[in-house]
């Protein structure tokens, strides 16, 4: 195994076959910025040069997993990107973390917002504690769910629920997270990390070469059912939404509520 790669905004730790792939801003609620997004991408490639490692727990420190992309950072205009290649992360990020080749486990406490729900549904597995509360404000904030979400949750939820929870941007806990199938196990607070990595631990003594085929099998079926190839538009309807008038007065009449509640 090559040495373990050391982030700003995440932490790898490795132990045996099992990997924890951390949101390490936990006073921002593990907000993803452009440099956290980009870290997921670099630390899903190390991940999958990693043959030995046989799962991936993924999960955010602190109060939430996570709870979306960071609002005042993507305000921030980035020198060294253009507003696409900026809006473009987001989907790259997920991408990568759906390509990792080991079998992925979500594991989600608090809030899970936006791009944090995207990042979860990328994931194999997901187990939920049951503080954990979800919500996609996009369409609130005046911007469309991008990064390849929408074909993922009606791959998962389907499409009625989809359009509901999107379109409505009202939160929903971790049972009904449950019920909508989005999330494969609602387990006491106390207990979910040990739950999750007694899971890890189960699979990891698995065959590698199986625990992978699968996956890919998976994959391959639910690409060909609803497939996320055609997300790369997502950027382009990401940044007109940000320059169009009627969407930006909503976004900011969204964001000046928050401060009020």
């Amino acid at each position: 195994m090559t040495s373990t790669p050391t982030f700003a905004t995440l932490d790898i730790t490795v132990d045996d076959r099992v990997a924890t792939l951390e949101f390490a801003r936990p006073q921002n609620l593990n907000a993803l910025s452009r440099q956290c997004l980009s870290e997921v991408i670099t630390a899903s490639t190390w991940l999958g040069q990693q043959s030995q490692i046989r799962v991936v727990i993924v999960r955010g420190q602190g109060r939430a997993f996570c709870s979306g992309f960071d609002l005042g950072d993507f305000a921030q205009a980035d020198p060294n990107m253009s507003p696409r290649e900026s809006g473009d992360l987001g989907r790259l990020a997920t991408e990568a973390l759906t390509n990792v080749p080991q079998i992925t486990i979500a594991a989600i406490h608090g809030h899970c917002v936006g791009g944090g729900v995207v990042l979860a549904a990328a994931c194999d597995l997901r187990i939920a504690s049951d503080d954990a509360r979800f919500s996609i404000p996009e369409v609130d904030l005046g911007i469309p769910l991008a990064w390849g979400g929408i074909p993922r949750l009606v791959r998962e939820i389907g499409p009625a629920a989809t359009k509901e929870l999107v379109l409505t941007c009202r939160p929903f806990d971790a049972d009904e997270a449950k019920q909508l199938r989005f999330v494969n196990t609602v387990v006491p607070r106390v207990d979910l990390d040990a739950h999750v990595r007694n899971l890890a631990n189960s699979l990891a003594i698995k065959s590698s070469l199986v625990l992978r085929m699968i996956k890919a099998q998976v994959n391959a079926v639910t690409e060909e059912m609803i497939g996320t190839m055609h997300s790369i538009s997502d950027t382009d309807s990401l940044v007109v939404a940000t320059h169009d008038h009627e969407s930006r007065t909503a976004g900011a009449a969204y964001i000046e509520s928050r401060k009020h509640r």
